[in-house]
């Protein structure tokens, strides 16, 4: 196992959210990375890929990019890097990042030509671990009438024997080089490209076996470098859950079909929450963020009672900070979510129940005064005869 160097690559990443987006630059200078170069959304990194199409070909070798972003995400930016006509790599190695890291979104990062896939909350290692793949283990490309990108399949599927996304050799044709991206004409040809791995080459590690590894006094200082923006992240959160309030607040002052915008705001909030928390050791932020970000994704109602389970969020993450409480929280911790699992159920279940059942109860008491008025109203048939 060698010991690789990232002084020489250079790396591109795309996040809406500053405070990450300067976080995971300083993970990856700690790591040895010799520049790193942000874009704070699709667009921007659009523009800097484009003005760097040239001759000279890109300075950029590696792009990390989050998921949810607006106005241009990152499943479009994938797209443009692996389609567009100005993208200066089409074969550029990406690493699709998100909260949302569930099986939807990882196989359309994957199907769409990503690279690898990183999940949030991350540690300074499984940064570390995501770059060390593409570098060690690059998927080749393969280009059919329907798909470019990188092998969506390192490993044949059992369940699968006759994926075609998995490709051999044997049913391809081999390119060696990638200056002219083509894709086949006929439907079931196969072009399997054979490219060399510059990423390994600037690193130094020609001539090791993988894995490789980075120098431990580079992770090291990288968690340790985490560990002290927790502080940051305290107060960032904060701010956070204030907006979060304030959502709240303006929503309750609209009609029930007005709010599905408060509603989507506070969503993408959730999301970021859920995607930090980890990071800086405040788990229980990302599970209160990832219940959060499902209740209120659409459609989803918009009620009062809504409302009051979004603010019972809220005030447990507030809680959490309140009393700094980092990892599991321990018995503190375990209370917290019981409070807010007995708040959900209040306002989802029994409140509900309590209301239909007295809805019920006034309705039958309505009917029976009603029939007790029908009766005094309507006469009784005279018994006997009118003689």
């Amino acid at each position: 196992m060698g010991v690789y160097n990232l002084e020489r690559l250079t790396f591109l990443l795309v996040d809406d959210n500053r405070f990450v987006l300067k976080i995971l630059q300083d993970v990856l200078k700690t790591l040895g990375a010799g520049q790193v170069i942000t874009a704070e959304n699709g667009v921007e990194a659009i523009e800097f890929l484009s003005a760097h199409h040239g001759p000279y070909g890109c300075p950029v070798d590696m792009i990390i990019s989050d998921l949810v972003m607006a106005p241009i995400d990152g499943h479009l930016l994938l797209k443009w890097v692996r389609q567009g006509k100005e993208s200066p790599n089409r074969f550029m190695p990406f690493i699709m990042m998100s909260g949302a890291a569930d099986t939807d979104n990882v196989e359309k990062a994957r199907d769409g030509g990503a690279s690898e896939f990183l999940a949030k909350p991350f540690s300074a290692q499984t940064v570390c671990n995501r770059v060390l793949e593409v570098v060690d283990f690059p998927r080749q490309f393969v280009a059919t009438r329907e798909y470019f990108g990188p092998d969506r399949h390192r490993k044949s599927d059992p369940k699968c024997p006759h994926d075609r996304r998995r490709i051999s050799e044997k049913d391809a044709t081999i390119v060696y080089s990638s200056d002219r991206v083509r894709r086949p004409r006929n439907d079931g040809d196969v072009f399997l490209f054979r490219l060399p791995n510059k990423l390994k080459e600037k690193v130094g590690g020609l001539g090791m076996s993988p894995p490789g590894e980075l120098p431990l006094r580079h992770l090291q200082a990288a968690d340790q470098h985490l560990q002290r923006k927790g502080l940051e992240f305290h107060d960032w959160a904060l701010g956070y859950l204030a907006t979060l309030s304030s959502i709240c607040e303006r929503a309750l002052q609209q009609s029930v079909d007005q709010r599905a915008r408060h509603f989507k705001n506070i969503n993408l909030l959730a999301h970021e929450l859920r995607g930090q928390g980890g990071t800086f050791g405040y788990p229980i932020i990302t599970n209160v963020g990832e219940m959060l970000y499902k209740m209120t994704q659409a459609p989803c109602p918009t009620e009062d009672r809504a409302v009051k389970v979004i603010k019972a969020h809220i005030d447990t993450m507030r809680s959490v900070f309140r009393d700094k409480i980092t990892g599991d929280g321990g018995e503190i911790g375990i209370q917290l979510m019981q409070d807010l699992k007995r708040a959900i159920r209040k306002y989802t279940f029994d409140e509900p129940r309590a209301e239909a059942a007295a809805a019920e109860a006034k309705a039958a008491k309505t009917e029976q005064k009603r029939g007790g008025v029908e009766r005094i109203a309507t006469p009784h048939p005279r018994s006997g005869s009118d003689d």
